[in-house]
Order: C-alpha cells, then sequence, then structure tokens
C-alpha cells in the first residue's frame, strides 16, 4: 500500500466518524461526510463503486438531508409549535450535547421545544403537545442519519479492507 493511500484512508476514516458524531450533534453534516469518505476511495482507485451505488447514496443523502429540516418542523408546526418551540428544541439540544452527551441532545430538544412553547405564551399543555411533537420528530430523523451513516461507515471499512 502507498503513503498516498494510508492518508486517503486515514481522512476518510476521519471523515466517517465525523459524519456519525454529526447524527447526533446537529453543528456537523452527518450523512454527506461518510459520502465524501466513499467518494476518497472511489475516485483514488483504493475501492470502485458502481455508478448507481454512488447515485443511489447520493439520493438518499439529499432526501435525508431536506426530510431532516423539514420532518421536525412540519411536525412541531402541525401540532402548533412556534418559531420560539422551534428555536427552543434547537439550542436546547446543542446545550444538551455539551453538558449532557450523549441523551442531552434528546432530552435538551424536548425541554427546549416546551421552553420555547412557554415563552412565546402557551399553555402547559400545548406548550408539550408542540414539544413532544418536535422532539419525536428530531428523534426520528436523528435514528434516520445515524443508519444511513453506519451504513456508508460498513462499505467505507468494506472497500479499504
Amino acid at each position: 500500500m502507498e503513503f498516498w493511500e494510508i492518508i486517503i484512508i486515514i481522512v476518510g476514516s476521519l471523515f466517517s466518524i465525523l459524519g456519525i458524531i454529526g447524527c447526533i450533534f446537529p453543528a456537523l453534516p452527518g450523512p454527506p461526510l461518510n459520502y465524501i469518505a466513499l467518494l476518497l476511495i472511489h475516485f483514488t482507485g483504493i475501492n470502485e463503486f458502481t455508478t448507481t451505488f454512488l447515485i443511489v447514496y447520493l439520493i438518499i443523502n439529499i432526501i435525508v438531508q431536506v426530510l431532516d429540516y423539514v420532518l421536525p418542523v412540519y411536525g412541531a408546526k402541525r401540532y402548533g409549535a412556534s418559531k420560539k418551540g422551534i428555536w427552543g428544541s434547537v439550542i436546547g439540544m446543542i446545550l444538551g450535547f455539551f453538558f449532557f452527551p450523549p441523551f442531552g441532545v434528546i432530552l435538551g430538544a424536548l425541554i427546549g421545544a416546551v421552553a420555547g412553547e412557554l415563552i412565546a405564551g402557551k399553555k402547559e399543555s400545548e406548550a408539550m403537545r408542540a414539544g413532544f411533537a418536535t422532539f419525536i420528530a428530531s428523534l426520528i430523523m436523528m435514528v434516520a442519519k445515524l443508519a444511513l451513516s453506519v451504513i456508508m461507515t460498513f462499505y467505507f471499512v468494506k472497500g479499504v479492507v
């Protein structure tokens, strides 16, 4: 194995690890980083994937990324969440990550959404309902992103071994 191949594998491995972390930490784009890792080993010739494989995973990545932004907002709005509730959820996720990782992300989203709704002047029952909807939608997308990232990491590892 040549030196540049080792460097590509190390860089791809870092992208794969960051991709998985990015499924939980909202500041990193999880699955796209895993996709970049696949592209690294594909275009350098370490392992060549089929064009169909690369296109399918690109499309899945795009769909998951769009749903990651749309589904929690749609779920929250469907159950009456305000912008303050949605922002509270995001802020709660970030704070939860730093103070109580990794479960703080999930609980932070719920607590933040409820707090945002209460700040917006909603009744406790309305705040809980909107907060729970935001929480469930965020959780669904977190699991979907994590599943996609783990699958792509599997193909990365399989491609370099």
